[in-house]
């Protein structure tokens, strides 16, 4: 259960990545990066950042790149909120696949025969 604080935290730190990431995708043609979810530890220490990355068959090569200039993006994050927040907690990035795993699953329900999803109009 997170407390109000972390909610306001990791809603804070989401709309700045966001924003980094939307510099940042830049050097990456044809890639967007959108920051799905922020999770904050309770010691305010730790903020894990869940990424959706578009093409999906980059996001391998993609995170790898996010995770070596993580000190980079760090910084620039302590830039933007400085004056809210004493400590810029350490980043931890991982790649949110929901939208992937949604995909498949309508899918999967569109190749069903019986589907009511395949019903003759």
């Amino acid at each position: 259960m997170e407390t109000t604080r972390q909610q306001k935290i990791s809603r804070m730190l989401q709309k700045e990545l966001g924003e980094i990431f939307l510099l940042y995708a830049r050097e990456l043609q044809g890639t967007l990066i959108t920051v799905t979810a922020v999770r904050v530890s309770p010691d305010l220490g730790i903020a894990r950042t869940h990424l959706s990355i578009f093409p999906s068959d980059r996001s391998a090569a993609v995170l790898a790149k996010v995770q070596d200039d993580s000190r980079a993006i760090r910084f620039d994050l302590g830039k933007r909120v400085r004056h809210q927040l004493r400590i810029v907690p350490e980043l931890f990035f991982h790649v949110d696949d929901s939208l992937d795993y949604l995909e498949n699953i309508d899918n999967l329900l569109k190749s069903d025969p019986f589907s009511p999803l395949n019903e003759e109009k």
